[in-house]
């Protein structure tokens, strides 16, 4: 066939296309045809709604023994102090906030959202709720709040301690490890607590009247 031929044969299916295409225009006002039904509108059932496609005829089913839902790292440990103390000596900080500052900026974010109303802004237990009557809390310069390993923590951010809640469900663990940056640093920026003195000044002796001897130990 020769070219002259095969350029008019080309040129004829391309106006039948444009033909088809012209007459065949879908009418976006109207329902388009449905090829496969059950795949464009599957069974849904509610909730709470009885399941025939399950033995016990639920919907809601509990998940398989031994999955954890993606993204929540098992957490073996209970809220109790043996565990928070486990804690401090099995879990370490897996993020360096010399390596990534971003991490440490966005501890500090989350510490002024889950935290300061509470603890405060400097991690004194000034925050607003406290000075609306609840019980607030321990400084977090304290000596032991210094002390703590950041495993233990971690513990406390994740199931609470005391009037504080845990925050597992609200912050993922990495987030929570971020907030610990952000605890250590506000910790680095305030004051050492004094050491309590050792003994408490002796009375001054009102006029006339001699000071007693001090007490003496066995």
């Amino acid at each position: 066939m020769s070219r002259t031929a095969v350029n008019w044969v080309l040129g004829a299916v391309l106006a039948s296309l444009v033909a088809l295409d012209w007459f065949g225009a879908r009418d976006f006002g109207e329902t388009n045809w449905t090829w496969l039904p059950n795949m464009e509108r599957t069974a849904r059932y509610n909730a709470f709604e009885p399941n025939p496609n399950f033995a016990d005829g639920l919907t809601l089913q509990p998940p398989p023994a031994g999955t954890i839902p993606r993204g929540m790292a098992p957490f073996p440990f209970e809220a109790t102090p043996q565990d928070a103390i486990r804690a401090a000596l099995t879990l370490k900080n897996p993020i360096d906030a010399t390596a990534d500052p971003a991490a440490l900026e966005r501890g500090t974010t989350l510490f002024a959202r889950f935290c300061q109303p509470c603890h405060g802004p400097g991690g004194a237990g000034d925050g607003p709720v406290a000075k609306r009557g609840f019980p607030p809390p321990p400084s977090l310069s304290a000596e032991h709040a210094r002390l703590m390993q950041d495993g233990q923590v971690f513990h406390v951010i994740t199931l609470g301690q005391g009037n504080m809640p845990g925050y597992a469900a609200q912050i993922d663990p990495d987030d929570r490890w971020r907030i610990v940056l952000a605890m250590r640093k506000l910790q680095g920026q305030a004051p050492a607590p004094a050491a309590a003195a050792s003994a408490a000044p002796a009375p001054t002796p009102a006029q006339g009247q001699t000071a007693a001897p001090a007490p003496t130990t066995p």
